[in-house]
């Protein structure tokens, strides 16, 4: 079955269609659905379950990290055979979490949670399409996105426990089976894990670039499409590039593991008994490994500022400062993405010279990071700011985004990134700048979209509420993690009363993980708010946020196709806002400028000759022409 008919099987609007089609059952329409916006709902689901998960994982060891002499046999009947009889962490399952920590957070809930979400559900709405270019992919790349989640949810409960060697599986310890109880099976279960995922990452991007491409409802130029549209699109094209590569490490991990390969290994002695492996180099599985993880900063980020301009815009009142600008920057910061991966790695012995041609490119990426938080500032600046919770995360996003690339700009120079390479500065870094403002990036979406994917409106008190208490504690956490890296805090470790200069810091790790609980237990506001509303919640108006995008011309509830009738014309672009002379503040993009004479600007009048070139434009509506 072609997706074309796929969809006109889901949604058989079209009465003159001259064959009838059963409405689909429960298990067509809700859980194997072709419907992009019950795939995002899907994506954003799983996505929340991990995230409780990932972060229960990091509370854990910020316990263990933050009280030292505390008994953990509370957690005995989760944690079972990995609290010992007298109540402490078994130091092996300890890695395990930190490695599950980040995997789950960075992968399975700010890639496959965030971009999954948002791609799917504002994609086709926004461009004036009725679906994916291809239903049955798009459905496809959540059950391998499934699939790789009951793989990794399963080694969390084998014997020998979980992969145990940071996110980042460096080998040796990931290519040696024996190396470690984190380096059998758990890790074997973590690379055929995350095989899926990436099978599930191309079967989506292929599908939203494809889609932004060919389906574009009429007169909607690539120069009005949203900057949502424009950072899902090159986010898109960042993982068809990069996530290959690290599908390639993993494969050559695997055959190192199990196939007697010397891809990574060299010169290994176990137990003072020389393995037979020569020639190959961990080095090599670095660079493969982070000429995808720093494209992946971008994949998790990108769509989350794509979100947040719609956001500032729509709740500022005010056209985006400096749209092609902000465009620009974010082409300038893809392209950049793909040839700074070696920052990473300034320890590893690199020739010097390459370390300052990596540092200086590294360095560039200040400059159109710069643009975004400027351009953001500024469409702020003497706005009629309307402070919905999705305005609130949006602008603590901005705020998260400036101050952890301040950091960045540190560890990009190679000589002071030398001393602070694996400490909590850089933790405190990254999780700033990409962990905690994309997390910021997902709360805002889901605010902001809830109206149109479930067609109820979310609570706006307990909305701010969360905000303030995540926004003040993740400062909290993290602020104080760079003053603990600077005195030499080592990432990773299970304790820190080894050595009198770090026993000096006790109090302050005690506090990071007190703020850090505080932080968590602050989401279960968001928990509440968000499944409450679902059923519970006020029903949503067709346009609760006055706003221009084409998504909120569809009905409250839109069926599989997104609109009854024609797809809506595009005439202008997405920012129309308090223009002068307009009856109101927002002009949709649907509104022709022959309806607007009032407001507009010289060039406008001239553009009025164009739309009845628009209205009879020849274009591709997957059920108007299906045959």
């Amino acid at each position: 079955m072609s997706a074309i008919e796929g969809l006109e099987t889901a949604h058989h609007h079209d009465t003159e269609h001259e064959h009838h089609h059963e409405a689909p059952n429960f298990w067509q329409k809700y859980i194997f659905s072709e419907d992009h916006k019950v795939i995002a709902k899907q994506y954003l689901i799983t996505g929340i379950l991990w995230a409780v998960i990932g972060i229960s994982m990091s509370i854990v060891f910020r316990i263990q990290l933050g009280f030292q002499d505390a008994n953990l046999s509370w957690l005995k009947p989760v944690l079972g055979g990995w609290i010992s009889d007298s109540g402490k962490l078994d130091p092996n399952f300890y890695l395990a979490l930190v490695t599950m920590h980040g995997t789950i957070m960075v992968f399975f809930v700010l890639t496959a949670g965030l971009s999954g979400t948002f791609s799917n559900f504002l994609i086709p709405l926004q461009i004036g399409a009725r679906d994916m270019a291809s239903g049955f992919m798009n459905m496809l790349s959540y059950w391998f996105f499934f699939l790789a989640s009951v793989i990794m949810f399963a080694s969390l409960f084998i014997q020998t426990g979980p992969a145990a060697g940071g996110w980042v599986i460096y080998p040796p310890l990931s290519a040696l089976p024996q190396a470690h109880p984190g380096s059998g099976l758990g890790m074997t279960l973590w690379l055929a894990s995350m095989a899926f995922f990436i099978v599930s990452q191309l079967l989506g991007g292929i599908n939203y670039i494809t889609t932004v491409i060919n389906l574009r409802t009429r007169g909607m130029s690539f120069d009005r499409l949203p900057l949502t549209i424009w950072a899902f699109l090159i986010t898109a094209v960042l993982g068809l590039i990069s996530f290959p590569v690290l599908l390639s490490s993993v494969l050559l991990l695997i055959f190192d593991r199990h196939f007697g390969t010397s891809f990574y290994l060299s010169d290994i002695y176990i137990n003072g008994e020389a393995l037979p492996n020569v020639g190959g180099s961990p080095i090599l599985f670095q660079h493969l490994f982070w000429f995808l993880g720093h494209p992946e900063v971008y994949i998790v980020l990108l769509p989350g500022l794509g979100i947040t301009s719609e956001i500032i815009a729509t709740n500022s009142r005010k056209p985006i400062f400096g749209y092609r600008a902000m465009i620009a920057s974010m082409l300038g910061i893809a392209f950049l993405a793909f040839i700074v991966w070696a920052h990473h790695m300034f320890v590893t012995g690199m020739n010097p010279f390459l370390g300052s041609v990596f540092m200086f490119l590294t360095l560039i990426i200040a400059v159109p990071s710069a643009v975004k938080g400027f351009n953001y500032i500024t469409t702020l600046w003497r706005g009629n700011i309307v402070f919905t919770p999705g305005m609130l995360f949006s602008i603590g996003l901005v705020s998260l985004f400036v101050s952890g690339g301040l950091t960045g700009i540190i560890l990009g120079n190679s000589a002071l990134d030398i001393q602070l390479h694996d400490t909590y500065f850089v933790v405190a870094h990254f999780h700033l700048v990409m962990g905690a403002a994309s997390a910021f990036g997902l709360f805002a979406g889901v605010y902001h979209w809830f109206p149109k994917m479930f067609g109820r409106m979310m609570n706006n008190t307990l909305g701010q509420i969360h905000f303030w208490l995540t926004f003040v504690g993740i400062y909290l956490v993290f602020i104080p993690m760079h003053y603990v890296g600077i005195a030499g805090f080592p990432r990773r470790y299970y304790q820190f009363t080894s050595y009198d200069f770090t026993n000096k810091f006790m109090d302050m790790n005690m506090f990071i993980s007190i703020a850090a609980i505080f932080t968590f237990v602050a989401q279960f506001i968001f928990l509440w708010n968000f499944f409450y509303s679902i059923f519970k919640g006020r029903k949503a108006p067709q346009n609760p946020w006055r706003s221009n995008t084409l998504e909120w011309t569809a009905p409250v509830n839109p069926g599989h196709g997104n609109w009854e009738g024609e797809l809506p014309a595009v005439y202008r672009w997405s920012y129309d806002y308090s223009k002068p002379g307009a009856k109101e503040d927002f002009i949709p993009q649907n509104i022709p400028y022959s309806q607007t004479l009032e407001s507009n600007f010289p060039h406008e009048n001239e553009l009025i000759a164009t739309e009845k070139a628009i209205e009879s434009q020849n274009f591709n509506d997957q059920f108007k022409n299906a045959h």
